[in-house]
C-alpha cells in the first residue's frame, strides 16, 4: 500500500475496475499482457507509442484521428458489452446516458485518455491548414485532465444506408468530443458551419461539396474534436448510394455502431 493512502475502499474500487475491464475487453494480467492474442485495453501500457498513432486531419484545426484505437478482439468485446445493455430494437437505434456511465464506458474513457497521453502524435501535415501553432497533442491539457473526463454518452446502431445529418453538437456540451466507430467503415465529412450574423457569400454556395473534408473511419477508429473542429465545423455521415466513396471506390454499407462521449457544460450554480 502506498504511504499516506489506500485501504479497503481502494481495494474494492480497484476490484470493480478490473471487473469492468474484463466485462468489456476480456481477461488480462501483467504476466500475459505480452502474449500473442492477449486481449486487454491496457496492452501496450507504457509502450503506447508502439500501439497508438494519432494523425492531425489536414484542413480542420483540432481534429485528430487514431485509426487503430481498438484491436479487433477489443472491438468485439465492446460491442458485446453494448449489446448486453439491451438498448436497441427495431424501433430504437439510439441510447443516451448522463452522469454515471456504464462501467465499460468509464473504462473506454480511461483508455482514450491513455491513448492521448502515451500515443504518438503526428501533426506533420499541411502546416497552413492544421495545428501549426499547437503542441502535437490531440487534446488540450485543460480538457484532458478534467474530471470527469466524460459524463454523457450516445450509442447509435445504424442500418445500412442510415447516417447523420450535418450538425454542430449542442452548446450544452463542453469542448472535447470523442467518437469510437465499430463494425462497418464509413466516411465522415466535415464542412465549415455558417457563423451567426455572417453575410452569406453566394459565390461559394456551389462549392460546398468541394470544401468538405473527408475522414475515413475504419472499425476500431477514434476521432477527437476540440476547438475549431468542435465549434466551427459541422460533421456528417451520408450513407446514401454514391456518397460513401474512398480511394475511388464506393464503400460497402453494413450495420454500424458508434459511441460518442461528451462532457456536459458545468452549471453556473
Amino acid at each position: 500500500m502506498a504511504a499516506g493512502g489506500g485501504g479497503v475502499g481502494d481495494d474494492v474500487d480497484e476490484s470493480h475496475q478490473r471487473a469492468a475491464l474484463r466485462e468489456a475487453f476480456g481477461d488480462s494480467s501483467d504476466s500475459d499482457a505480452d502474449a500473442p492474442g492477449a486481449v486487454s485495453p491496457t496492452r501496450g501500457r507504457g509502450r503506447g507509442r508502439g500501439r497508438w498513432r494519432w494523425e492531425a486531419v489536414a484542413g480542420v484545426r483540432g481534429l485528430w484521428l487514431c485509426a487503430a484505437f481498438l484491436y479487433a478482439d477489443e472491438q468485439a468485446r465492446l460491442l458485446a458489452a453494448i449489446q448486453r445493455e439491451g438498448w436497441f430494437s427495431d424501433a430504437h437505434n439510439q441510447a443516451m446516458r448522463f452522469g454515471d456511465l456504464p462501467s465499460w464506458a468509464v473504462e473506454l474513457s480511461a483508455l482514450i485518455r491513455e491513448a492521448i497521453c502515451v500515443g504518438d502524435a503526428d501533426d506533420g501535415v499541411d502546416a497552413e491548414l492544421t495545428n501549426e501553432d499547437e503542441e502535437a497533442c490531440p487534446l488540450p491539457s485543460e480538457l484532458l485532465w478534467r474530471e470527469p473526463f466524460f459524463d454523457q454518452l450516445i450509442a447509435n446502431r445504424y442500418k445500412p444506408g442510415e447516417g447523420i445529418c450535418a450538425h454542430v453538437d449542442l452548446m450544452r456540451f463542453d469542448d472535447g468530443i470523442a467518437i469510437v466507430s465499430l463494425e462497418s467503415a464509413c466516411v465522415m465529412h466535415f464542412s465549415q458551419a455558417e457563423q451567426k450574423g455572417a453575410a452569406l457569400d453566394t459565390s461559394k454556395q456551389g462549392h460546398s461539396e468541394s470544401t468538405k473534408v473527408p475522414v475515413y473511419l475504419n472499425p476500431g477508429s477514434l476521432v477527437l474534436m476540440s476547438g475549431d473542429a468542435r465549434y466551427l465545423w459541422m460533421h456528417e455521415i451520408n450513407r446514401k448510394p454514391g456518397v460513401q466513396l474512398w480511394g475511388g471506390k464506393e464503400l460497402e454499407q453494413d450495420w454500424r455502431t458508434s459511441v460518442t462521449l461528451r462532457k456536459l457544460v458545468a452549471s453556473p450554480n
